[in-house]
C-alpha cells in the first residue's frame, strides 16, 4: 500500500501523519468490523465482527484469532477507569461491563421501563459516567441483532450515572446518534449522526454539545460534515483533532472543524482507535478488515494498564 496513503488538505496534517509509515492490513474475513479497543496491559486489541456474532483479538507478532464466538452481536467497546471493557450489545439491547474475573454485568438495558433500541457506541467520562448512543440499527433486521419494534420514542444519547446507575436520556434531538467522544477537557461531547445510512436525506455530520459537570448537555452545533458515506466512530488525538470514519477512510479535522486531510483506506471505515505501547498506532476497523498505521501523534485516550 506504500507511503502515499494520505491526502493533504491543510499543511497542519503533516504534523499528524508519519510520511514513511505504511497502511497495513492486519486481518480480514469479517462481515462488518467495528468497535476496536486497545488493552495496554497485554498489548492487544479487541474488535467486533457484528453479523458474525464474534469478538476478534489481534496481538502484535502473533496475529488475529476469534476471542469470542458468542458476542451478542456486540458493536462499540471502550475501557472504564479501571481497565474493564464496556460493550454495546445489539442482540441483548444492553450496555454491559466485563469484570476482571470475566463475569458480565449489565449496566443498562432499559430506559423508563422500556427496552433500549440497540446500544451502538460508548465512552466513559473521568467521573465514571458511561455515555452511550442508541440508534435502531440492531433491531432493523436480523443481520446485526434481532428484528424488533422500537419501544423508545426515538434514538437517544444516554448517560449512566456513576453513583446511582440511573439511565438518563441526555440528547434526544438526533436521528441516528452513533460514535461519540469527549473533547480533551470534557467540556464538549462530540456525537456523530449517521442517519444518511438508511435515508438519502438523512444527517451525515458530527455535532458538538457543551457539557457541564454532572452531565448537563446544551444545544449541539455542527462541527464536521462527511460528504462520502457517513460518520460512524471517531477518536481525538492529543491536540484535540478529530479522526472520523467515512467511506473514503479516516478524515481528519482540526478542533474548529477545518478539514486537514484523509487517510485513504481500501474499504469503508466503521471505527478506529489509537493504541500500541506509545499510543501512536491507529487501528482501523473497515468493513471486512482490520488495518493499522503509525501516526506522528498520540491518541487522546490513555490506554489503561502498566504500559501507560
Amino acid at each position: 500500500m506504500g507511503t502515499a496513503y494520505f491526502t493533504v488538505l491543510d499543511e497542519r496534517l503533516r504534523q499528524l501523519v508519519q510520511p514513511n509509515a505504511q497502511l497495513e492490513r492486519l486481518h480480514t474475513g469479517m462481515l462488518w468490523a467495528e468497535g476496536p479497543v486497545y488493552f495496554a496491559a497485554g498489548d492487544h486489541l479487541l474488535w467486533s465482527d457484528i453479523p458474525n456474532n464474534r469478538v476478534m483479538q489481534y496481538v502484535p507478532g502473533l496475529g488475529a484469532r476469534v476471542y469470542s464466538h458468542d458476542a451478542n452481536n456486540c458493536n462499540g467497546n471502550t475501557l472504564d477507569r479501571e481497565g474493564r471493557r464496556i460493550t454495546c450489545e445489539h442482540l441483548s439491547r444492553s450496555v454491559v461491563r466485563f469484570e476482571h474475573d470475566g463475569s458480565r454485568t449489565v449496566l443498562a438495558s432499559q430506559h423508563e421501563d422500556k427496552a433500549l433500541n440497540s446500544p451502538n457506541d460508548v465512552v466513559v467520562s473521568s467521573d465514571g459516567a458511561v455515555w452511550f448512543t442508541d440508534p435502531n440499527y440492531g433491531i432493523m433486521s436480523d443481520y446485526e441483532g434481532r428484528r424488533a419494534s422500537p419501544e423508545q420514542a426515538g434514538c437517544f444519547v444516554y448517560r449512566i450515572d456513576p453513583q446511582s446507575g440511573a439511565v438518563e436520556a441526555r440528547i434526544t434531538t438526533m436521528r441516528k446518534p452513533n460514535g461519540l467522544a469527549f473533547s480533551l477537557n470534557e467540556r464538549i461531547l462530540y456525537v456523530a449522526d449517521s442517519a444518511r445510512s438508511h435515508d438519502a436525506q438523512g444527517d451525515h455530520h458530527v455535532l458538538a454539545f457543551p457539557v457541564t459537570p454532572g452531565g448537563g448537555v446544551g444545544t449541539g452545533q455542527k462541527i464536521v460534515e462527511i460528504e462520502e458515506g457517513v460518520p460512524d466512530g471517531f477518536r481525538l488525538d492529543e491536540f484535540g483533532n478529530l479522526w472520523v470514519s467515512s467511506e473514503r477512510g479516516v478524515e481528519i479535522f482540526a478542533p474548529d472543524g477545518t478539514p486537514l486531510g484523509i487517510i485513504h483506506v481500501p474499504e469503508t471505515v466503521a471505527n478506529l482507535t489509537f493504541g500500541g505501547p506509545k499510543n501512536n498506532r491507529l487501528f482501523i476497523a473497515a468493513t471486512t478488515s482490520l488495518y493499522a498505521v503509525y501516526t506522528a501523534v498520540r491518541g487522546a485516550q490513555r490506554p489503561r494498564g502498566p504500559l501507560t
